[in-house]
């Protein structure tokens, strides 16, 4: 039997498998990672490392190249706030990337930025996952993000925004 059959899993079991997986290897990372109780508002976890910052983590998974979203509304762009984005390729293990959300502050090809203004559907932040655009990923790759905001964290020693408190005389 094949491991990896993603087609085997429905929608539901993607997500889950997803968020679970993505989990689990900041906890390999040396991560603290907390559930919330209730996904209504973009977020399904929150982890910290060490005393470093706490992330909010939005997951998203796919299966084929394709286009991702979520609403403006609910993923406010900030700095403790990142996509995690698991891409299950048939036959082979998950390919993970962490995104900050403060990406999509400059949109381009593969982040952008979409307002729909007189339709109904709500303005989104989005990712067009296409061949053309995968090189735009790879800043991102989730061993590369998840060393850099450990970098970070040790190299601050506190937390990013008290730092610029600090730094204006706030602290």
């Amino acid at each position: 039997m094949q491991r990896y059959a993603w087609r085997r899993l429905n929608k539901q079991q993607v997500g889950a498998y997803a968020e679970y997986f993505v989990k689990m290897e900041l906890t390999m990372y040396g991560f603290q990672v907390y559930r919330t109780e209730v996904d209504d508002r973009g977020i399904d976890f929150v982890a910290r490392h060490e005393d470093g910052p706490f992330l909010e983590v939005q997951v998203k998974s796919v299966r084929s190249l394709s286009y991702v979203f979520m609403q403006k509304e609910k993923f406010k762009l900030r700095q403790s706030l990142y996509l995690a984005l698991a891409m299950l390729f048939e036959g082979q293990p998950p390919d993970l990337y962490l995104i900050p959300s403060l990406v999509w502050e400059n949109p381009d090809s593969m982040f952008v930025s979409r307002n729909y203004p007189g339709l109904k559907s709500k303005p989104e932040w989005g990712l067009n996952l296409s061949n053309k655009n995968m090189s735009a990923l790879q800043p991102y790759h989730f061993e590369r993000s998840v060393r850099d905001i450990c970098d970070r964290a040790a190299n601050q020693g506190m937390h990013p925004t008290a730092a610029k408190g600090a730094a204006a005389g706030d602290a």
